[in-house]
């Protein structure tokens, strides 16, 4: 067992501190937000993601997690500091240390000789070094131990990972963060601290590069058509590139993908190269929201002034409540400056909050979006809406536009209770 600290307790921090205290470590999470400790204190996890809250309230009971306010009070005995803190993107594109930095700091009067300070959050290539710099301690060592965790999924990234990447010169401080993952079955990579860094970035970039390309794939299938979902279940069979990040969408989004690929197109350019292929799968990414927009735009009968478009969908993804750059708002976006009216439902989003534009109605049901509603749009891919029954939403709209930008409704189904269906590639 070792003596752990989190420092933040965010989407990250929250499932690293509940997963490292379930693997039997002590620890103790820190955050500088006081009402959120007190919620966590209670018990409550202010986030959805699946088996958390049951993590935290094992911990709690057990005395292996604790949650204090400020980063003094989590370190003053630790073996080793987890930085879980915000890496926000920058107006051109680049990571912003402020948070690296302010933790860091405040680390550096109270950490014990021989911590080893372990980088979690996502930082620029180089990151490992600027926070020896802030700690300004040559009696601690900074590693590099970047996260894989995938929203509605995390607990389960985390305890059963495709693999653990440690970046470090210092091997002593590389096996000792090493251990602390005793337990979990994985393959461990130690490198040196900017190719952990780099994994980081080239993960989330090659995982944005598959899903722009099914998208694009979707328009040729369209084009000449083809149905996507038979297309992409031919390759998917094709062992070198699989079934995962294959399915069309409406876009890409969410807290890591568009901030990481932003990055790594800065990283490339300060490193001299001028990657023009990751700029392309950006540039459909933003196409693709245009895309479905005009689709709901022809599905509405060629206008959308004074229409009034049903949305089902506000998360980036299902099994998160989690709106941070979602396609479902972009799009959400240039439906009302095209002139929509828009009623959305989300089984997270219960009421009118941030990022959503305030002239969006947010319903409380699938089913009462849809009244009067000209076009009915399913932009995150809940099960809950696959089990709607048809002849209650046909009975409720004026008009039976269907537009699946994520193909999970049943076609034949709804074609046959007299909606107009619109997916896509197919």
């Amino acid at each position: 067992m070792a003596h752990l600290a989190i420092i933040g307790t965010g989407y990250v921090g929250l499932t690293t501190g509940a997963c490292l205290a379930h693997l039997g470590h002590d620890v103790v999470c820190a955050d500088i937000d006081e009402e959120k400790i007190a919620v966590l204190l209670q018990g409550e996890v202010p986030i959805v993601e699946e088996g958390l809250d049951d993590l935290v309230a094992e911990g709690l009971a057990s005395g292996g997690l604790r949650f204090v306010v400020g980063a003094a009070k989590a370190v003053s005995d630790c073996e080793a500091a987890f930085l879980c803190v915000p890496t926000p993107q920058g107006d051109d594109g680049s990571v912003d240390l402020t948070y690296i930095e302010a933790a860091a700091r405040e680390l550096a009067g109270t950490m014990p000789s021989e911590t080893v300070v372990v980088n979690k959050s996502t930082v620029p290539v180089g990151s490992t070094r600027v926070v020896e710099r802030f700690l300004e301690r040559s009696d601690v060592a900074v590693v590099s131990n970047p996260e894989f965790l995938r929203e509605g999924s995390a607990v389960r990234d985390f305890l059963e990972p495709d693999r653990i990447i440690i970046g470090s010169d210092d091997q002593d401080a590389a096996n000792r963060v090493a251990s602390l993952y005793e337990g979990v079955d994985a393959p461990i990579l130690i490198t040196d601290p900017a190719s952990a860094e780099t994994i980081k970035y080239a993960a989330n970039a090659f995982l944005a590069t598959k899903l722009s390309f099914v998208n694009a794939l979707a328009a040729v299938c369209e084009g000449v058509g083809a149905d996507v979902g038979d297309v992409v279940m031919g390759l998917g069979y094709d062992r070198r590139i699989g079934h995962q990040y294959l399915q069309p969408g409406p876009g890409w989004g969410g807290s890591c993908f568009p901030k990481d690929t932003s990055a790594l197109l800065r990283i490339a350019e300060s490193g001299g190269y001028d990657f023009q292929f990751l700029g392309g799968v950006i540039a459909v990414n933003e196409e693709q929201f245009s895309r479905v927009a005009e689709k709901v735009c022809q599905a509405a009968g060629g206008t959308l002034t004074e229409r009034t478009v049903a949305v089902w969908g506000l998360t980036f993804k299902a099994g998160t409540d989690d709106m941070r750059d979602s396609p479902a708002l972009s799009v959400i976006n240039l439906l009302l400056s095209a002139g929509a009216t828009v009623r959305a439902y989300d089984p997270t989003v219960t009421s009118h909050r941030g990022g959503i534009d305030e002239r969006v109605e947010v319903g409380p049901d699938p089913l009462a979006v849809c009244r009067n509603a000209d076009v009915l749009v399913v932009l995150t891919e809940w099960d809950e809406f696959g089990a709607v029954d048809p002849v209650e939403v046909a009975a409720l709209m004026s008009g039976s536009g269907l537009v699946d930008t994520r193909n999970i409704l049943d076609r034949d189904a709804w074609t046959g209770h007299g909606f107009e269906y619109t997916g896509i590639g197919r």
